[in-house]
């Protein structure tokens, strides 16, 4: 009979988000803003509330604009406490230059 280990029976309790990368200029490493719905507690008008998580990218995949799911770990750095689980949705590439441009 095998044994199953802890981390493969029980369900993960790490927090889960889904946002949208914002800076990818770091080695390893994305910005993710998360955005999310709240009604303002005096005036009861929904307003969109945001905040940045700094997210371990260990392949370097993620781009400016992709929306993507990380997942809470232990601490990598002094700022990264979550990493990559998986692209949602890739952003749109785009071309460098432009059909205006003349290059020297």
């Amino acid at each position: 009979m095998e044994t199953a280990t802890k981390a493969d029976t029980s369900p993960s309790h790490r927090k889960v988000r889904v946002g949208i990368v914002v800076s990818n200029k770091m080695d390893k490493t994305v910005v993710v803003k998360v955005s999310r719905h709240a009604e303002h507690p005096l005036y009861g008008k929904r307003v969109i509330k945001a905040k940045k998580y700094v997210a371990h990218d260990e392949e370097n995949v993620c781009r400016v604009g992709d929306q993507i799911r990380i997942r809470e770990t232990r601490p990598l750095s002094k700022t990264k406490r979550w990493e990559l689980l998986a692209i949602v949705q890739r952003a749109p590439v785009f071309d460098s230059d432009t059909p205006g441009e003349e290059q020297s």
